[in-house]
């Protein structure tokens, strides 16, 4: 009975609204019409349209038609689309033409903040949004490259040229010692350690929080900043198809000539290190064997649709990177899906998607030529060698007359059949539920599952060590998973001049890791390199390890803004890990800012020409622990097998012995930040400057302190020093012209000085250690001074008597000692800066990007080996200018001159980069939009096109180091940035 009265009740209900409707239906009208871009007069498609009140809304066509049946009388309809200021209108039964005017308000822009979103008018932290605009017209492979230069205190660099190499970030100055400085990455929701998976091209918003009090929010992660990264979402409208395609010729941007034979033999009989005979010509130039011209190939696809209840985007592409080194390379397979349902009006169900497989090789770089390293190998391989030795044709050559070098080939060949491979899918699931308009509720669980494969293979014959080795493999694989699980609660709440917004919520993260890995030896032949076919397997390269973590997160916002002057937000996070002891596992990560809008206040309602005009500071804590193991606060013991293969040795266990001191206070490193900023717009919101300053001291940093004595147990992990970090940075938008011809330009340039102020166990840490016959560190690491600062003699130029170099003498004891080191150069920039123009006539579209540094020094460890003189490696054409008779001056010393970790290496690493020009056109015919075409775009672009700087090296912006906190600005023979010229097309259909 229950059931049948509650199925009369439904069916009485819905019969209602069918006669509701109808009724509703007899009194409504037609309204067709075309929304149109006022400026150029051209169709708006897929522009909203809304009966405002109501349920009805469609979306604008091809052509930017709409139809919408039965509107009530005298209606109210809201147009809009984004990028444009919405329009509201009444209802007409004739045919209606709307035109919308281009946004320039973006004070209304909702900027996205860790778990909410803010208008940004109402931000009251540090926050950049990155302008994602020339992103599909630069040959860009990881995401970060987008931020280069577009951020004021973002400093982006890439340490290695290599295909798929990484980048270095450091938001606001280097923050931590031996940790980490890589921000934390946030994508839709979901935190991850880096964003090698994603597809520039899938980025619809990027925000960089820059200070504590806007990355608090992310408590003990969040030392090193915060980058939040939206994908695009579908929208209601037509289906959108959208195929971009570029392809890449890449070229070395700077080349190094070396000597020829007859010149290197006259070298070496100065030398006197390596006895040639007479008769040796010429027979191969190494850097053109080595380098040859790259090219990349970059295919992105997508669709995307929607309607009110449920929207979709799906994206896949493809990327070949060749690098300009023969064997090197790069690829990317990407795949993603973004899926939104509004299965009720108080439930949203949210899906996204991320699959991507990448594959590459790389060299060995950062090393000398008797390393293995390519780049070096190029100019210290003598010219008069073959590539393969003519009485063993399958071997490459290696007769040097006692000279220990490979040839770059030969080097390229011992990493040549070595593959690093990686797939990871990142999925996460969440529901929004709708309780109140002013409160809802979102759970969300992700999961990041990494897979990694790491093979090698080392012919027995082709190269020296693989014929010692008798050919050699390994196979190394690991499995990552991180499984997150978040729930936040929101209300927000407004009344009179009061809004309220509470915010609060919990995180759950648990990571495990495993890994297997194998080496095995003694191949008959190269034909098979698989494992099953190596005679002995390692019996100490052999096994497998395994590990995990997990932490637990608690956090609330509390935001209070009156009549849009006078704002407030305040953070806190707590933080429980399992890496670190019990007694300090737990940590509170708080954090404050405030903002006053001087230009709503009414003594400023005069001053009509300024749009926005807000002072606002904050104050914040942040943690890292980016820097410690799993059990980095446990008793942890080395595994000792015994080689059971011995006699007497068949029933042997393994041994342990410890690896580590327990470190039982170990607790969490902790940045705190103070800052002050001041955002201006103006003009009509045509000019937008924002200024900040700010001070970061970071305190408990994780550091690995050397112990006293010989013991087996050389470091500790513990908590030893601070460092500091104080900078001012500037952002200036413009729009200069507005109307058939646009032009707007964006500038940011950014200040950072940073220190050492604290080291409790240890007072010095050397670091760098050079050329093999130098042999001596040249970074040195103490209080009161910037990281990184290299440490040497001074050289005062060639003595034009003896041909030695003069080192300064500058404790005036006579001779040159240790005694007479001292500082020589700084990596860190005095600024960094960027510079972009946009340049918009009659669907022609110009793009051009300069970014560059000033005032960082670089020391040039490949010129060590390229001018050192010392042994019987071949050299640049520079040392023809060496000192040679008496009397003679010149800048370079003679050949065996005592060389040493000197200013002499020192170069200026200062730069100006042209780093992109685009050029674009925008086709429009009719002829196009009757086939479904709405966009057909063919460009060309250029990358690294010109670089002014006084650096004689490869690349300016290298590493050896990559991204290390400790070490930056030295190069020693790395892999160079490259040149690239694009041509390409982008397609919406």
């Amino acid at each position: 009975m229950k059931l049948f009265t509650k199925v009369s009740i439904g069916l009485c209900l819905y019969l209602v609204s069918i006669f509701y409707s109808l009724a509703f239906a007899q009194g409504g009208i037609r309204v067709t019409g075309k929304v149109m871009d006022e400026a150029s007069n051209e169709p708006i498609i897929g522009a909203t349209i809304t009966v405002i009140g109501g349920t009805l809304s469609t979306s604008t066509d091809n052509n930017g038609a709409f139809v919408l049946d039965n509107v009530p009388e005298n209606s109210k309809l809201r147009v809009s689309y984004l990028g444009y200021n919405s329009q509201e209108v009444i209802a007409q039964p004739t045919e209606m033409t709307i035109s919308l005017i281009t946004s320039t308000n973006t004070l209304e822009d909702v900027v996205v903040i860790g778990y909410g979103s803010v208008k940004r008018k109402d931000v009251t932290t540090a926050i950049s949004s990155v302008s994602l605009d020339d992103i599909n017209e630069r040959p860009i492979v990881n995401a970060n490259q987008a931020i280069q230069g577009k951020a004021a205190g973002v400093t982006v660099s890439q340490p290695s040229g290599a295909p798929g190499g990484g980048t270095s970030i450091r938001i606001r100055g280097t923050t931590s010692f031996n940790g980490s400085n890589n921000p934390l990455y946030v994508v839709d929701g979901v935190t991850v350690d880096n964003i090698n998976f994603l597809s520039p091209g899938d980025i619809a918003d990027m925000q960089v929080l820059k200070d504590a009090s806007s990355a608090a929010i992310y408590g003990s992660r969040a030392a090193n900043g915060v980058i939040l990264i939206t994908t695009k979402q579908g929208r209601v409208g037509n289906p959108k198809i959208t195929l971009n395609v570029l392809a890449t010729q890449n070229r070395v941007t700077n080349s190094i000539e070396p000597l020829n034979t007859a010149q290197y033999k006259e070298l070496m009989d100065e030398i006197g290190s390596v006895n040639l005979p007479g008769n040796l010509t010429d027979q191969t130039n190494w850097f053109d064997e080595t380098f040859a011209t790259g090219n990349t190939q970059d295919y992105q696809f997508s669709v995307s649709d929607g309607s009110e209840r449920i929207k979709y985007f799906l994206s896949g592409g493809y990327i070949n990177d060749k690098g300009i080194i023969k064997s090197t390379f790069y690829k990317r397979y990407n795949f993603r899906g973004n899926i939104e349902n509004k299965v009720r009006d108080w439930l949203t169900i949210n899906a996204n998607f991320s699959y991507a497989d990448y594959n590459g090789n790389g060299m060995v770089e950062g090393l000398g030529s008797n390393r293995g390293g390519v780049v070096l190998s190029a100019i210290n391989t003598p010219t008069y060698a073959p590539i393969w030795d003519p009485f063993n044709p399958k071997q490459y050559y290696n007769n040097f007359y006692g000279l220990n070098i490979n040839s770059p080939l030969e080097n390229l060949a011992t990493t040549g059949n070595n593959r690093n491979r990686e797939n990871r899918l990142i999925g996460s699931g969440s529901a929004t539920i709708h309780i109140l308009p002013e409160l809802n509720f979102k759970t969300l669980f992700a999961i990041d599952r990494r897979n990694a494969f790491s093979s090698t293979f080392l012919d027995p014959l082709s190269t020296s060590w693989g014929r010692n080795q008798y050919g050699e493999a390994t196979d190394n694989r690991n499995m990552n998973t991180v499984l997150t699980f978040d729930n936040v609660l929101n209300y927000n709440k407004s009344f009179d001049k009061h809004s309220f917004e509470v915010m609060a919520g919990s995180s759950w993260l648990s990571s495990n890791y495993t890994n297997s890995y194998i080496m095995g030896s003694h191949f008959r032949n190269d034909l098979i390199e698989t494992l099953n076919v190596a005679n002995q397997i390692s019996w100490t390269g052999t096994g497998s390890a395994a590990s995990n973590w997990a932490m637990m997160s608690y956090f609330g916002r509390l935001s209070y803004n009156y009549d849009g002057k006078y704002l407030i937000t305040a953070n806190l996070r707590t933080d429980g890990s399992s890496k670190l002891h019990p007694d300090h596992r737990w940590s509170v990560f708080p954090s404050v800012s405030a903002a006053w809008r001087i230009s709503s206040e009414e003594f400023m309602k005069d001053a009509t020409w300024i749009n926005d005009l807000k002072i606002r500071g904050g104050w914040g804590q942040t943690g890292n622990q980016d820097g410690i193991g799993d059990y980095a606060y446990l008793q942890r013991y080395n595994v000792i097998r015994s080689p059971w293969f011995e006699e007497g040795k068949e029933h042997d266990f393994v041994s342990i012995s410890p690896q580590n001191l327990r470190t039982p206070d170990l607790r969490w490193e902790k940045t705190t930040q103070t800052g002050v900023g001041l955002d201006f717009t103006g003009i009509n919101n045509r000019l937008t400057v924002n200024l900040d300053y700010y001070f970061k001291k970071t305190s408990d940093m994780l550091m690995w302190v050397d112990l006293p004595g010989s013991g087996n147990i050389s470091q500790i992990q513990r908590n030893e020093g601070e460092m500091t970090n104080r900078g001012f940075e500037t952002n200036i938008n413009a729009d200069i012209f507005q109307g058939e011809f646009e032009w707007t330009s964006g500038f940011n340039i950014s200040f950072n000085r940073n220190k050492l102020t604290k080291l409790e166990l240890k007072p010095v840490y050397y670091d760098a250690r050079t050329s093999d016959f130098v042999n001596d560190d040249v970074v040195k690491n103490e209080v009161g001074r910037p990281v990184g600062g290299f440490y040497g003699y001074v050289s005062q130029g060639v003595d034009p008597e003896t041909g030695n170099m003069i080192y300064a003498d500058l404790n005036n004891d006579g001779k040159t000692s240790v005694s007479d080191k001292t500082y020589i150069g700084d990596p860190n920039p005095n600024f960094t800066f960027g510079f972009t123009n946009n340049l918009y006539y009659k669907g022609f579209n110009l793009n051009v990007f300069i970014q560059g540094t000033q005032g960082n020094d670089i020391y040039n460890v490949s010129r060590m080996e390229m001018e050192g003189m010392y042994d019987g490696k071949n050299q640049s054409t520079r040392v023809l200018q060496r000192w040679r008779v008496p009397g003679q001056v010149t800048e370079v010393p003679r050949a065996g001159y005592d060389m040493k970790n000197s200013s002499y290496f020192v170069e200026d690493g200062s730069y100006i980069r042209l780093k992109n020009v685009s050029l674009s056109y925008n086709i429009k015919a009719p002829a196009l939009s009757r086939i479904g075409i709405n966009k057909l775009a063919p460009f060309i672009s250029a990358s690294n096109l010109i670089t002014l700087t006084k650096y004689t090296g490869m690349d300016p912006e290298v590493n050896q180091w990559g991204n290390s906190g400790r070490v930056q600005g030295l190069d020693w023979g790395t892999y160079p940035q490259t040149r690239a010229f694009v041509v390409g097309l982008n397609m919406e259909f």
